[in-house]
């Protein structure tokens, strides 16, 4: 209650009559101080939600190299939510030589999803591929063991471990659009090992259904529906595990066993028992009780 009383004190604040309309614009939307073309297009894009003025804005800034590596990005970003893919893809192409080489990391992810939402699946996985070799050869995070990152808002820790994890399962996703489904599944076990989280083990499951290995896929979404991995309480993964049982069971057709199939031992003991009765044989089993003994582990399976 006391946090809460806290967080109503400080937006009351940010609003009370001292305050000026610039300063919580920069409070509440984040918006950097100044007047420049950076600024100008962050007050297009966060403050006035106009997209199209933010590009404008956006090119302006990097053309007059006025913070061009966040330009560059964010421009990226808001082209993408235009769908004009392929225009940012392009930009990021041309002027990423402009940028540190500290932003070229997350230029990268911005490109990824790019690729992913334009639907070019080979440069997708060209792009993981060289980020994957660079963490191998310890030249990611420059060269650190963990890097900050931001989602909603909100900055957290990311370490090398959970990276390497996260760009095999989109490897992984990326080899799945192309039905390469045994390189997908060596991804996904890989990053499995690595880090495992609820949804690439879903990937995994359909990854496997794909190839119609239902029993190996079962098992993981049993996993799965069982809190055995990850993330295996998000309401959404759980949902996605029972989409994929009610996958596996419209593609596994019913079970028409003989009888003759699943006798157990106490009956195939008596029978054993009664032909000795009748005299003696060569063996006490007759070649099919041999058969269906040396079967019946796998067919109870």
């Amino acid at each position: 209650m006391e946090e809460e009383r806290g967080s109503y004190r400080n937006k009351k604040s940010l609003f009370s009559p001292g305050k000026k309309k610039e300063d919580v614009y920069h409070v509440v939307y984040k918006v950097p101080y100044g007047d420049s073309p950076y600024v100008r297009a962050k007050h297009a894009q966060l403050v006035e939600k106009d997209p199209e003025a933010a590009i404008v804005l956006f090119w302006k800034a990097i053309n007059a190299r006025d913070k061009v590596d966040s330009a560059l990005k964010d421009m990226a970003v808001v082209m993408k939510q235009l769908d004009r893919s392929q225009e940012a893809i392009e930009a990021i192409s041309s002027f990423r030589g402009l940028c540190s080489k500290q932003s070229q990391e997350s230029l990268d992810n911005v490109l990824i999803d790019l690729y992913k939402k334009s639907g070019k699946i080979d440069e997708q996985i060209d792009l993981l591929k060289r980020k994957l070799k660079l963490i191998y050869q310890g030249e990611a995070f420059n060269g650190k063991l963990t890097k900050t990152a931001r989602s909603h808002g909100k900055k957290f820790q990311v370490s090398i471990k959970q990276e390497t994890s996260r760009l095999l399962g989109n490897l992984g996703w990326a080899y799945m659009q192309k039905m390469n489904y045994v390189m997908a599944e060596a991804v996904y076990r890989k990053a499995q090992m690595i880090d495992p989280d609820c949804n690439k083990a879903c990937n995994l499951g359909l990854c496997l259904i794909r190839q119609a290995r239902y029993e190996e896929a079962q098992v993981i979404i049993d996993e799965i529906l069982k809190g055995e991995i990850p993330g295996s309480d998000d309401i959404k993964s759980r949902k996605r595990a029972e989409d994929l049982v009610i996958e596996l069971k419209s593609l596994i057709p019913p079970s028409h066993t003989l009888d003759l199939l699943v006798l157990d031992d106490e009956f195939i003991k008596g029978i054993e028992q009664l032909m000795n009765e009748w005299g003696p044989l060569r063996s006490k089993r007759l070649p099919i009780f041999e058969e269906i003994s040396s079967c019946r582990n796998q067919l109870a399976c």
